[in-house]
Formats: C-alpha cells, sequence, structure tokens
C-alpha cells in the first residue's frame, strides 16, 4: 500500500518562507501531502540575512529532496578548521569520512530552496501575515492580516524565531533569548596568509570573529560584537554602516587579523545581521492540528554550525511521521519524540562556548591559557560524530510513540 493510501492528513498550511518552510512543504509534497507557502514578506526573502554553514548532515537532509547539489554548486567548502586564540594559532582535528561545512550566502539557499520547492509543486502566497487560527476536530482554518483565510487538515509553523504560530500553540511559550551580542559580516582582504578552504576561529582581545578565504581571493568574516543594549534586524541596520565600522575597528584594533579586515571592509561589504539570539527549550511543539518545526523551536547559537542544518532535518522528519501515522497528534508526538534529544544536545554543547565569545578581560586571559590545549586534545568523532554523521533514511517506516491519554 503506498504512502498516499495510508495518510489521513491530505493537506497542510505552512506558515514562513524562510528555510524551514519550503523544506518542510518540499518534504510534505513528496510524502504525498498538499503543502502551501504562506509568506508575510511581499515576497521571496532573498536579502535577509547574511552568510551561513551547512554541516554534511544537513547537505546531507537536503539530498533526500535532490536539493543537495544545487547548494554545494553556490557555496564554499571549508575542508580544515583552526583556531586562532590571543594571536596563538592553533590547527584543529576535523572529523574524517565526511564531507566539509559547506558556506552559503543565506539569500542564496533561500533563492535555491524556493525555486527547488516551486517545482515540486509547491504553491507560494505572500503578504500573508498569520493573525489567528481557528481550529476544528478535522482541520485549521489560518486567518491572515489582509482579511483573507485559507484552511487545511494541519498547520506547520515554520516562521521562525520570532514565530507568530508558537503563541499560538502556548501563549506562555518562551520567546528567543538575547546573547548580549551583535551580528556583523563582511568581506575583506588582509596581508595574513590563510590557509586555503580553512575557516579559523578567532579569540580576539575583546571579541570573538571568525574569518576565511573565498575562491576569490577576498576573505570573509564575520564579528559576534558584545553589546548590553538589543537591536533587532532593522535597528541595528538603521545605523549608519560607517558607524559600525568605526566601532568594530576599536574592538580589533589590537588583534591579527582583526584590525586589518575591520579597516579593509567598506560601509557597501558590511553585513549588519543584529542581535544574536537562541531559543530556550520549548515545552509544546504542538497542540491540536499546529505544529513548530525549525527555528520556531530550535534555533541554535551561530557557534554550533548547525542551526540551519537541524531545521532541514526536523523539517524532513516531520513530513515523514504526518505520511506514516495517520493521527496528527500521535504524528507530532512522535515527531517531537525523535528531534527533541538530537536538537537539545546540539544547544547544550554550543552553550559553554557562547560564554567565551563574550568573556571579560580576567576570563579572557585564563582562556588563552587553556584553550589551546583544549583545541589539540579535542577528539571530533566525540564532540561532533553523533550531529554531522547524523542521516535521514526517507523510506524507513516511522513507528509511532505512544500518547498519553
Amino acid at each position: 500500500m503506498s504512502f498516499e493510501d495510508t495518510a489521513a492528513v491530505r493537506t497542510a498550511l505552512v506558515i514562513g518562507g524562510g528555510i524551514a518552510g519550503p523544506v518542510a512543504a518540499t518534504a510534505l509534497r513528496k510524502a504525498g501531502i498538499d503543502a502551501r507557502v504562506y509568506e508575510a514578506y511581499p515576497g521571496p526573502a532573498y536579502g535577509i540575512g547574511s552568510g551561513l554553514g551547512l554541516a554534511p548532515n544537513g547537505l546531507a537532509a537536503l539530498d533526500v529532496l535532490g536539493a543537495g547539489d544545487a547548494v554545494r554548486a553556490l557555496a564554499a567548502p571549508m575542508r580544515h578548521q583552526a583556531a586562532s586564540i590571543g594571536g596563538k594559532y592553533v590547527t584543529t582535528p576535523s572529523l574524517t569520512g565526511v564531507e566539509p561545512l559547506h558556506l552559503v550566502d543565506r539569500f542564496a539557499l533561500h533563492e535555491v530552496l524556493h525555486d527547488h520547492a516551486v517545482a515540486a509543486g509547491v504553491p507560494f502566497e505572500y503578504n500573508k501575515r498569520l493573525v489567528q487560527v481557528d481550529e476544528r476536530a478535522d482541520g485549521v482554518t489560518a486567518h491572515f492580516a489582509d482579511g483573507s483565510t485559507a484552511t487545511a487538515d494541519v498547520l506547520v509553523g515554520a516562521d521562525g524565531i520570532r514565530s507568530t504560530v508558537r503563541g499560538l500553540i502556548d501563549p506562555n511559550a518562551p520567546g528567543p533569548k538575547f546573547l548580549n551580542m551583535l551580528g556583523f559580516g563582511g568581506q575583506s582582504h588582509c596581508s595574513v596568509d590563510i590557509p586555503p578552504e580553512t575557516m579559523v576561529f578567532a579569540f580576539g582581545k575583546k571579541a570573538y570573529y571568525l574569518y576565511w578565504t573565498m575562491p576569490d581571493g577576498t576573505v570573509g568574516w564575520g564579528a559576534n560584537l558584545p553589546y548590553e543594549q538589543y537591536l533587532s534586524l532593522t535597528e541595528a541596520r538603521a545605523v549608519p554602516a560607517e558607524e559600525w565600522l568605526r566601532v568594530l575597528r576599536e574592538i580589533y584594533v589590537d588583534d591579527v587579523p582583526g584590525a586589518e579586515l575591520a579597516n579593509n571592509t567598506t560601509a557597501e561589504n558590511l553585513e549588519v545581521v543584529g542581535a544574536l539570539h537562541v531559543m530556550p527549550p520549548v515545552p509544546h511543539w504542538y497542540r491540536g492540528r499546529m505544529v513548530l518545526t525549525g527555528d520556531a523551536i530550535h534555533a541554535p547559537s551561530n557557534t554550533s554550525g548547525q542551526g540551519a542544518s537541524l531545521a532541514i532535518e526536523s523539517a524532513i522528519e516531520l513530513a515523514r511521521c504526518l505520511r506514516d501515522i495517520a493521527d496528527p497528534t500521535t504524528a507530532f508526538a512522535t515527531y517531537e519524540a525523535m528531534r527533541r534529544p538530537r536538537v537539545e544536545a546540539v544547544a547544550a554543547r554550543v552553550a559553554r562556548m557562547n560564554q567565551t565569545k563574550a568573556a571579560g578581560p580576567i576570563a579572557r586571559k585564563a582562556m588563552y591559557l587553556f584553550m589551546p590545549l583544549m583545541f589539540k586534545a579535542m577528539n571530533p568523532e566525540k564532540t561532533f560524530g553523533a550531529e554531522q554523521r547524523f542521516r535521514i533514511d526517507w523510506d524507513a517506516p516511522v513507528r509511532p510513540v505512544r500518547v498519553a491519554a
């Protein structure tokens, strides 16, 4: 019997057109479920955000949908990793037997995932800001700010870290936690010889940053600027880029090559990301016929290198559960049981690293002493093996978990 013959869920509304939304809709289509994406922006959000890394497990998940090679074609592989700690360069061991981390512009990833979803038959509707959901025993109706509605068997909240759906499922759900850091990115150049295809994680005199060589010979870099005041993306971008460059140049003035990278970055080449967040554990992933996926429930720190990859995995695993389990509540409970331990383990791994990014002067001096030894002694298999070797078996049937009455 085919999946389509056994599935009770036939239609789905997917709220959010970033990363998890198009992936969820494509996977649901692959599972035989008619999924449609509703996005609050007036069009595809190609220009939102900056660069991100896709881990081997994230690319393998995209391969399930046939989208992996399109992403690899426009990404830069980082086959090696190193750390710069107070100016001391330390080569760090890497996991073997997996493909490297791939760096990709967020807008380019959005474009690939959007176009792939459209090619799979997924319709997109824009200017659809969700305001309310009416639930019934047999379905849900979404109400949008423009007065329109849409009805389906289930609703998937893939609407990011500021999720509206999360608040509809649980009005007491936690919101994102500000890390007291602002994110920046840019392209520059410097006189320091940076090995090709190498990502360098730099713990500077005052702040953390990272850098890598681009295929065209320029140097990409990102900064995590300690900052007490919360600034959204819009608020941060309202500050002139030249002012941010002045702040960054002052922060990294004593760092090599941080000072050069900041000095040689122009206002046109500076990417302003705004406040950096993590999502604390979300108590309720679903209610009735509504369920969350992606950053709406798990947004680990950018330190993890797993944010986008975990979002992609969860979206596909959700589709597998809805494909194989007729009752939505049981399908959602099974999905949560499959995913929660994995995503919370990643969040726990990187929580301590976030503290080092914004360490004070005393803690930073101590860090310079122990971190080189820690990186040299790191066991990559123990640290990253379970994360990066994870693979989704699309064809394997999903076994339901028991749901308490």
